[in-house]
């Protein structure tokens, strides 16, 4: 009885939370979904280089090139890159972000994310390398997480440049002792910021203090999994446990509250805070109750698609969907609901250079897709 009750009072929790969601509308603009490639396991990031050629990320360690051909085909090369280091895959770590550097046509370097070690002990390690089109050279790590964690969950693993050329990673928070996103001796539950050697930015919000690590950015979270960056803006969002998902926009040394303000409930319906806000905690700008699982970001300001530009996009992988998140200076807008004819859990979403969309379909057999408009040829 008492369980029943329990399951009850969750279960209006979520009704009561969802009915308190920004508006959303299904309706989207007339446009075409065009299959890239396919067969590929897991993809986990999406990457642009200068001449055209996509990189993508499979979850169990592989790097992929895909190659633009005539008449709009497109090819994926039947071998992965050579020299991308041994990677943990299992559950939910592997072979993360792939970010490809703003001078890479001079210099040839991309960074890569992913988990390392054992499940017993591992790390979230960022490493650097020259890609010369077919293999990865002088692999360097420059970023490896500390203290080493247990198990294999809530690696985050999303990376961006900052105008200044600083790398801005995510990390989760591990999912064992949840209370580490608010610890500062601790990588866990944090975004982190370094430079492209490695080198911590002196600026960093904690450097100095003997009892917090300097690549600390930014406190309290969960397990985020996009990031952009938009002028001097920096969005970021991170799944909740059942409800709770966020959108937030990170500033240096900004504590975002996991777990001690939440707006989810734990998966066994109990609370996990009885505070959706405290004093010094920097609220989402948006939250998602129900929870839609964000797993991908991108800001829009293509020529293709006009009334979409100014927009963020969220991939979601449990509502098997995209989300339009318009930004009037900064503010969100209602949101809008698209992609959901796919039926498919979306890892990641990306602005082309050629204005197109691009998504990630998350599966054995997932795909690379294009968005474009229905006239498009």
């Amino acid at each position: 009885m008492k369980r029943t009750s329990f399951h009850l009072l969750g279960a209006l929790f979520l009704v009561a939370s969802s009915a308190l969601s920004a508006a959303v509308s299904a309706q989207a603009l007339p446009h075409r979904i065009e299959t890239v490639a396919s067969g590929l396991d897991h993809p986990w990031s999406l990457a642009f280089l200068p001449d055209g050629r996509l990189l993508v990320t499979e979850r169990p360690g592989r790097l992929r090139v895909i190659e633009p051909g005539a008449n709009g085909q497109w090819q994926l090369r039947p071998e992965p890159v050579a020299g991308v280091p041994e990677v943990l895959a299992r559950g939910q770590s592997g072979l993360f972000d792939v970010l490809v550097a703003p001078d890479f046509s001079s210099s040839g370097t991309v960074l890569l994310s992913f988990a390392h070690g054992t499940v017993q002990a591992n790390h979230l390690r960022v490493v650097r390398a020259r890609f010369d089109g077919r293999q990865l050279h002088a692999v360097q790590p420059v970023f490896t997480s500390q203290p080493a964690k247990a198990d294999t969950q809530h690696f985050g693993g999303r990376m961006a440049f900052l105008p200044d050329g600083s790398v801005l990673l995510t990390y989760g928070d591990g999912n064992l002792d949840r209370t580490d996103a608010q610890r500062l001796n601790t990588h866990l539950g944090k975004t982190l910021r370094f430079n492209r050697d490695g080198s911590v930015p002196p600026d960093n919000p904690f450097v100095g203090r003997a009892d917090a690590r300097p690549e600390i950015y930014s406190t309290g979270h969960r397990n985020p999994q996009g990031l952009v960056v938009v002028g001097q803006a920096v969005y970021a969002h991170e799944h909740g446990a059942r409800g709770g998902d966020e959108l937030n926009r990170l500033a240096p040394g900004a504590n975002y509250g996991w777990p001690i303000t939440t707006g989810g409930i734990d998966y066994t319906y109990s609370r996990i805070t009885p505070y959706s806000s405290l004093p010094g905690i920097t609220p989402p700008l948006v939250e998602w109750t129900p929870s839609i699982a964000p797993a991908g970001l991108t800001a829009y300001d293509g020529a293709l698609f006009p009334a979409w530009r100014g927009s963020l996009f969220v991939a979601a992988l449990k509502e098997r969907s995209v989300r339009r998140v318009p930004l009037d200076n900064g503010v969100p807008g209602a949101q809008e609901l698209l992609f959901q004819e796919l039926g498919e859990r979306i890892r990641d979403v990306r602005t082309g250079p050629d204005g197109a969309l691009y998504l990630l379909t998350d599966s054995e057999q997932g795909r690379v897709l294009r968005v474009v408009p229905a006239t498009t040829n």
